[in-house]
């Protein structure tokens, strides 16, 4: 699948306000905005023999976190599936209009929803990652 701006999913008003219509959107958008960060600990913890890692996205010179997504050996995977990260990034880049710096992330997901104001798993609507295992698992990885 070809890589898609995160960007062209951004969640509308009422999408922000309410957890219950944000969770009804499809699965790409749900994960492209609002989720990413779930789905890349998700697919990070999918493979425990690899050594996936995570990072991040925002307008350069920007502190907000507006993308996160899993990196295995120079490729990505986010809504879009498996992409090579630095088409991952020019896509981003693309959309935005403006350059983008790409952030490592370090930290566990908890110490992470707390830094960029992200929610944890247990603040949506429904638990996301049986949702976020079953769309890493429609992905073949790279490395198979």
């Amino acid at each position: 699948m070809a890589a898609e701006a995160a960007g062209a999913f951004r969640r509308t008003a009422i999408e922000r306000s309410d957890q219950r219509v944000a969770w009804e959107r499809a699965d790409k958008a749900f994960f492209a905005a609002g989720a990413c960060h779930v789905l890349a600990w998700v697919c990070r913890d999918s493979y425990p023999d690899r050594s996936i890692s995570v990072a991040a996205l925002r307008l350069a010179g920007d502190l907000q976190i507006f993308h996160v997504y899993a990196i295995w050996a120079g490729w990505a995977f986010d809504h879009s599936g498996w992409n090579p990260e630095p088409r991952l990034l020019a896509v981003n880049a693309d959309f935005e209009g403006q350059p983008l710096e790409r952030v490592g992330v370090t930290v566990d997901l908890a110490e992470f929803c707390e830094e960029h104001q992200h929610r944890m798993p247990d603040q949506y609507w429904r638990d996301p990652l049986p949702r976020a295992r079953e769309y890493v698992g429609r992905y073949t990885p790279p490395w198979a």
